[in-house]
């Protein structure tokens, strides 16, 4: 069983790395068991990040399902790392994409999708979508839930 002396961040005092790339991402142990696996679902609808060029903070409602094998992401060190975005300036379909693969990184799931809705700017939204691969078979597999940018029409 994890302990909260194996961690760094949970239950301890800990604050949000000043970029993503200092930023750890933390995993517990998972015994997935027989089956199909689980769909694990993170929502974060608040992510905020600097674009590159202005300099103007963007906005995002992420979504992240995956298919945990044998670890899982450790939820406060997630929500730091998600903070560590904050001052950070990249693209949208950057952000959305570096943070789907760091948690492949750290997690190494049977399957993982991220789907990055960012709010418009300069009347423009921007939606990034990328996953693993095919969804493991026999999941059930929500939509994800946040409808197209429709504006004022």
């Amino acid at each position: 069983m994890v302990q909260p002396d194996d961690l760094s961040q949970l239950g301890h005092e800990a604050r949000p790395a000043s970029s993503p790339d200092e930023a750890v991402l933390e995993t517990v142990p998972y015994a997935r068991g027989a089956g199909a696996p689980a769909i694990v679902r993170f929502t974060c609808p608040e992510f905020t990040s600097l674009c590159p060029v202005t300099g103007q903070p963007d906005f995002a409602h992420l979504v992240i399902d995956y298919a945990p094998d044998e670890k899982l992401v450790e939820s406060k060190s997630l929500k730091l790392f998600l903070t560590s975005f904050r001052n950070h300036g990249a693209f949208h379909e950057d952000c959305t994409i570096a943070v789907g693969r760091r948690i492949v990184e750290a997690t190494k799931p049977l399957w993982l999708r991220i789907g990055g809705y960012w709010y418009p700017r300069g009347g423009i939204p921007i939606d990034v979508f990328w996953q693993t691969g095919p969804a493991p078979e026999g999941v059930y597999l929500p939509d994800q839930g946040v409808p197209s940018y429709r504006g004022r029409g």
